[in-house]
């Protein structure tokens, strides 16, 4: 598959299931975001559940902004963590 005379031969999509998780829509430079993830930690902890990252769960990023036309001031990024009842 060719568009735009870039190579997308190699990319594939993905679906399955990430069960419970915690998440927050981030607003601002990325270099913020340890705040944003410590926050949603706290919330986490709060409320019982433990961090759930593995080599089949894991910490995702959505990009709603374009940071290429977009001021780095209004940046929206989705993060997510999957996490766990604490037993």
């Amino acid at each position: 598959m060719e568009s735009c005379g870039k190579d997308f031969s190699r990319v594939e999509f993905l679906t399955y299931d990430e069960g419970i998780c915690v998440q927050c829509m981030h607003i601002g430079s990325y270099d913020d975001e340890p705040t944003t993830v410590n926050l949603m930690h706290e919330y986490m902890k709060e409320n019982g559940y433990d961090l759930d990252i593995t080599n089949t769960r894991y910490h995702h990023e959505i990009y709603l902004s374009n940071p290429r036309k977009c001021d780095v001031s209004k940046l929206k990024t989705v993060v997510r963590h999957p996490i766990k009842k604490i037993k």
